[in-house]
């Protein structure tokens, strides 16, 4: 919008109406001025709203009506000039910003600052317009000015929001630099050196200097203890910045009434397959607040993954109590309510169906199929249909009758390509469960012929290759399945895993996982892996080391087999048994922990 001269452009409309009315406000100031005083007039405050003022403005506002975008902002910003009014300032900066004219707009706003030296909502103007502007380098003076006039007890909140003016930035290592400069003097000053650390910290996350970040995440902790910026920064870097987490856990045991900072890392920590862990916090966290319903519902869930159905159905019972007894859910998972819900709220309705059906999976585990049932008889959602036939179809196979079990999939209705593909998965994980490998090869084919290059069902079939001893086939599946998909870890590890498992190519194995490591950091079972690797190639302490802090994250009978070895390799004959027995406790048919035992000849 190129600069105009004053009303230049007003229409005679628009100014035989402005001369109108000034006419009939003369005429009408004048009759009101003879008119005899009768009585006293009640005291009303002035407003800054006189004549010439409301004439300009409305010729402003008809001026933009008529499309004359410049017109109106030179009539706005004169009357702002004239009254020091920040709505009027306010008005003509968003006049230019509506015409797309940045540098009228910028204008304004450097006006607004001079009329009103002390605004921050000008500031506040101005440091957007010059970031939008793609000038961030002169956002050093307002910012500093901005933070100076907010009051004291103001300011962390806007130190803290600092780094999101600057999302879209494209140079994220020079705005981490010019936020060091502008909060240098707040980094260590009482009240304020949390949240200074805390947004320096979060901009050189976003720039992925995490060395800067986690110093700035610590030094912040170590100013305040008892603040959540820290932790909750320090748990952004995580799982890929182990030195993080020392902040949280920190933190945590100072604040252990934190409830949602804790649900926070004991996401992470499932993220990472850290069952284990996440299990300890969340039996932490019920003892504390028993009436609270979401976590027992996770504890549940992550007994059920570690195998251990009777502390599962505790968890699960105890969410379900609460639920049903009218206990509040708010922190429950937001998903469309189930028909038949109505008086339910809905993320309660969709986390008790939830609920219901990991029941069921448990009570299978146990292999008391009636209770099962009767969990299961009490989901009325069609949505959840294909989950709650596919695990009434894992009873039926359990019990010997696979057929029986495939038919009941294939009956389920499909309402979208999506649910055709979600039968052939659940047939194929089906076949798999019960070590049918060429029938679900077959599924899995045909599945693939139905959906090319489905990235999930290429990696199943290579999984069914493999367990078929088809291992060109396998490599080739898993190759396009990296072809299609270049961060899927899980190719990459099986892939990797394959190589060690025939003692062949192991540098390149070796390479492989550490992709996949890379892609998915901590992974236990890419972590065992690796550590099964190194133990092929020859690094026994390596190994040690890596399969340890698999075991650790995650007790897995696949993983137990792997560090049981090692440590029996090592002469650490007492501990390798103690792994054996824990991996054998949680699964006693485990494929790989009972090749194992017999291959060693190991006798438990």
């Amino acid at each position: 919008m190129p600069p105009i001269d004053r009303y230049a452009r007003a229409p005679r409309l628009a100014a035989l109406l402005v001369s109108t009315l000034l006419a009939h406000g003369v005429q009408a100031q004048t009759q009101a001025s003879a008119a005899p005083q009768t009585a006293a007039a009640p005291s009303v405050a002035s407003s800054e709203l006189d004549a010439r003022l409301f004439y300009q403005l409305l010729i402003g506002e008809i001026e933009l009506r008529s499309g004359q975008a410049g017109t109106a902002y030179q009539v706005m910003l004169d009357a702002a000039q004239r009254t020091r009014n920040e709505e009027i300032f306010r008005r003509a900066t968003d006049i230019a910003l509506q015409a797309r004219a940045g540098d009228q707009a910028l204008a304004a706003v450097q006006a607004w600052r001079t009329a009103l030296p002390g605004s921050t909502e000008a500031l506040r103007y101005q440091v957007q317009l010059l970031i939008a502007l793609n000038r961030p380098g002169e956002t050093q003076e307002p910012l500093g000015e901005l933070i100076r006039l907010t009051p004291l007890p103001q300011r962390p909140a806007l130190l803290l929001a600092l780094p999101r003016f600057f999302a879209r930035s494209a140079d994220r290592k020079a705005v981490a630099e010019l936020l060091g400069k502008v909060l240098e003097p707040y980094l260590d000053s009482p009240g304020t050196q949390a949240a200074a650390n805390v947004a320096l910290g979060r901009s050189w996350l976003a720039a992925l200097d995490t060395s800067k970040a986690l110093e700035r995440a610590q030094r912040a902790h170590a100013a305040e203890p008892q603040a959540d910026g820290p932790a909750l920064l320090a748990l952004e870097m995580l799982p890929g910045t182990p030195a993080a987490e020392a902040v949280v856990t920190d933190y945590l045991a100072v604040r252990p009434a934190d409830t949602n900072t804790r649900l926070l890392y004991v996401r992470m920590l499932a993220a990472s397959q850290r069952y284990a862990e996440a299990v300890t916090q969340l039996e932490g966290l019920t003892r504390r607040e028993p009436q609270l319903a979401p976590p027992w519902l996770t504890l549940g869930a992550l007994q059920l993954e570690l195998k251990h159905p009777v502390e599962a159905i505790a968890g699960l019972r105890q969410y379900v109590s609460l639920v049903e007894g009218g206990a509040a859910v708010s922190l429950a998972p937001a998903a469309s309510a189930p028909p038949g819900d109505d008086d339910m709220p809905t993320s309660q309705a969709v986390a008790l169906t939830q609920a219901w059906l990991l029941l069921a999976q448990a009570a299978e585990q146990q292999q008391d199929y009636p209770a099962a049932e009767a969990w299961l008889a009490r989901i009325d959602n069609p949505q959840r249909a294909l989950d709650v036939q596919l695990r009434r179809a894992s009873m039926l196979a359990r019990q010997g009758k696979l057929d029986e079990a495939r038919a009941l999939i294939r009956r389920v209705p499909e309402q979208s390509p999506t649910d055709a593909r979600a039968k052939l998965l659940a047939e194929a994980q089906l076949l798999r469960d019960q070590k049918a490998w060429s029938e679900a090869e077959k599924v899995l084919g045909a599945a693939n012929q139905k959906f090319p290059d489905d990235v999930d069902l290429l990696y199943e079939q290579a999984m069914m290759e493999e367990k078929l001893d088809r291992l060109d086939d396998m490599e080739r599946l898993l190759r396009r399945v990296i072809a299609l998909k270049p961060d899927h870890q899980h190719a990459y590890n099986a892939l990797g895993y394959s190589f060690a498992e025939r003692k062949v190519r192991l540098p390149e194995a070796r390479q492989l996982i550490l992709k996949a490591l890379e892609i998915s950091p901590g992974e236990p079972f890419i972590t065992d892996s690796l550590g099964w690797v190194e133990y092929r190639l020859g690094n026994r302490e390596e190994a040690l080391r890596l399969l340890r802090r698999a075991y650790e994250a995650r007790p897995d009978p696949e993983i137990a087999a792997h560090f049981g070895e090692v440590l029996w390799a090592a002469g650490q004959i007492d501990e390798a048994r103690r792994v054996w027995r824990e991996g054998r406790s949680r699964d006693a048919g485990n494929d790989i922990l009972k090749e194992t035992l017999a291959r060693l000849r190991v006798e438990l």
